[in-house]
């Protein structure tokens, strides 16, 4: 049985990553760089994919280039360590999960996306 958020659309849930973030001190841009960097989505892909409603499913699994450093987020969310998540699309869902996590707690954005840190804006 898949789980519930699959069908969800990621807008839904998108407003509340911009939130945590913004409590924090940090921008709704972090996010969308967060997001952009694990997915491959430019801003503007990223925005159409907003504003069609894209279930959390195809959003990661239609992806234009999910990021090979995604390997190298560890750690635990919602107590169970990401890297050991064995269901590919809920692994995707709990890496950016991660990622929002290490940005509300302060991190530096070279640190959350794993030393790369793009030229140039998306």
């Amino acid at each position: 049985m898949a789980h519930k958020i699959y069908t969800m659309s990621f807008a839904s849930v998108y407003p509340l990553y911009v939130a945590k973030a913004e409590k924090k001190g940090r921008t709704k841009a972090e996010v969308d760089q967060i997001i952009c960097w694990l997915t491959g989505h430019t801003q503007k892909t990223l925005d159409k994919e907003l504003a069609k409603k894209t279930s959390f499913e195809n959003f990661f699994a239609h992806a234009p280039r999910m990021n090979a450093s995604r390997s190298l987020i560890t750690g635990t969310i919602c107590g169970v360590r990401v890297e050991n998540i064995e269901e590919p699309i809920m692994r995707e869902i709990r890496y950016l999960d991660k990622l929002i996590d290490e940005l509300a707690k302060g991190k530096a954005m070279k640190t959350i996306l794993r030393g790369e840190v793009p030229g140039g804006s998306n």
